[in-house]
């Protein structure tokens, strides 16, 4: 007999607008698995799985595979994941979007080389190969986003500093008027998206990020309109622009992913004029300590991170690292912890680390979730451990 709330797969499937086949092949795919299995063999879903289920249609109308989908998908609908997860589809909606938009105008340039000058431009035909070959890309940035994202969202609900980290980086850079700053790494532009109204009105900012994906995400929550941001993709260790340009130059947590950390200080130091500042920004060997201890515990398989990135540039090393390149350096501790009182957006965050936790959570997923429960049912306390040093170069 079917439970109040369980649809057939039949019914599943016609309240969806899918065929039954369909919903059975994601089954067999394990991309969408019934919420209850009856001893029958009777499969039954939820109104939850219909989340799910939105986000594997959207995924596929976007050109992804079905391989790339079960990477990209969680079994997790509490309205955290849910809300993250809408959010960083419509982001990609709106790249495809702009994508399709370049392949339209490619598309047009091309056939007007051809009606004109009655040959074939093979660059342009190249262009065309590379603009509609994107999804590995995308792929890439929607992961990336998604994992960005879950990060945040754990500091912006659960931070007991009431200012924000975002915030308080601003005040640390002391803007003035007819100032050039530089940004390197500026991801999606969250420090200049939640401080925009205290800018002045004159000031010439320069956003980079290695990935296009997040400089695109940047320009959109940004706004083009708004002639005081400049965005171009750039290395922190080739920076493209001239000697003695910048006032100031930023880097929030991004000097330890530098392949060569003393070139991207050189290149910092060469753009920055005299009596210029560095505000770099770097976490502290005891910051989130506590989250990869709860992860051990529950399997000591399970490793967040190959690399501690705090070794290779943070908190304790910082000062040597930057002494040869800057006059005057002085660390600035933004004090802050997390009481995190509901696993979900925890999970979200474990999930979203450069570890070996994808190995060993998928299939043990429902234990763990039952375990973080219990350990934030009182409120679980994590210490954030996290500053910025501040280089001036003499005059």
């Amino acid at each position: 007999m079917k439970k109040p709330g369980y649809y057939s797969s039949g019914e599943f499937a016609r309240m969806a607008g899918v065929t039954l086949r369909t919903i059975r092949y994601y089954d067999k795919q394990n991309i969408l698995k019934p919420s209850l299995v009856s001893e029958a063999g009777a499969r039954f879903y939820t109104e939850e799985d219909f989340a799910r289920l939105q986000q594997i249609l959207l995924l596929k109308y976007l050109g992804f595979s079905l391989d790339d989908i079960q990477e990209m998908t969680i079994d997790d609908v509490d309205y955290h994941f849910l809300l993250n997860s809408l959010g960083i589809q419509l982001k990609l909606v709106k790249d495809r979007l702009e994508q399709m938009q370049l392949v339209e105008q490619a598309i047009q340039d091309t056939m007007d080389v051809i009606q004109t000058e009655r040959t074939v431009d093979w660059s342009n035909m190249l262009n065309l190969i590379h603009l509609t070959g994107m999804e590995k890309s995308l792929k890439n940035q929607y992961q990336d986003a998604s994992n960005i994202s879950a990060r945040i969202n754990l500091h912006s609900l659960y931070s007991q500093n009431p200012q924000g980290w975002f915030p308080w980086i601003y005040e640390q850079l002391d803007l003035k008027s007819n100032m050039k700053v530089l940004e390197l790494g500026c991801g999606d532009g969250e420090l200049w998206k939640e401080n925009k109204e205290k800018l002045p009105k004159q000031i010439e900012l320069h956003l980079t990020d290695i990935s296009e994906g997040m400089l695109r995400d940047a320009r959109r929550e940004i706004g083009v309109r708004d002639k005081r941001f400049h965005f171009q993709t750039a290395d922190a260790c080739e920076i493209p622009y001239e000697d003695d340009m910048f006032d100031v130059v930023t880097a929030n947590h991004v000097l330890f992913y530098c392949e060569d950390i003393g070139r991207a200080c050189s290149e910092i130091r060469r753009v920055l004029k005299p009596g210029g500042i560095f505000v770099c920004g770097a976490y502290g060997s005891s910051h989130m300590k506590e989250v990869s201890q709860l992860v051990q515990k529950f399997d000591e398989h399970i490793i967040l991170s190959a690399e501690h990135l705090y070794e290779r540039f943070g908190k304790e090393n910082g000062f040597d690292i930057l002494k040869p390149y800057f006059n005057k350096i002085e660390w600035r501790q933004y004090e802050d912890y997390l009481i995190v009182p509901e696993p979900e957006p925890l999970i979200a965050y474990v999930l979203s680390c450069h570890g070996n936790q994808g190995q060993y959570l998928p299939d043990r997923y429902s234990e763990f979730r039952s375990y973080v429960r219990k350990r934030t049912k009182d409120g679980f306390q994590i210490t954030k451990d996290a500053g910025v040093f501040v280089c001036v170069i003499k005059k």
